[in-house]
């Protein structure tokens, strides 16, 4: 993982930056309308950064919405608790 000029964390496409966002939201509590909700391609550097801005991502949507992102949660919660990576 990269850093862009603008000190952001940069991903090189926008898959990885989903697959960020969804890991984010499962190690981090983030408060409602807190947190990231998509990413954005930056003009500065190309690459992708996370972003509270603009519509929630669909994939991370459907899994808030089903209750699978807060089954993930629960099991990094308790892996950490427990020691397992």
């Amino acid at each position: 993982m990269e850093k862009c000029t603008s000190g952001k964390r940069a991903y090189a496409t926008a898959e990885i930056a989903e697959e960020a966002l969804i890991e984010a939201h499962i190690q981090y509590e983030y408060g409602r309308g807190n947190g990231p909700v998509t990413s954005y391609r930056c003009e500065e550097c190309g690459q992708y950064h996370l972003t509270s801005q603009g519509p929630m991502n669909e994939r991370l949507a459907t899994l808030m919405k089903s209750g699978k992102l807060k089954r993930l949660k629960e099991s990094a919660h308790w892996n950490r608790r427990l020691g397992k990576h």
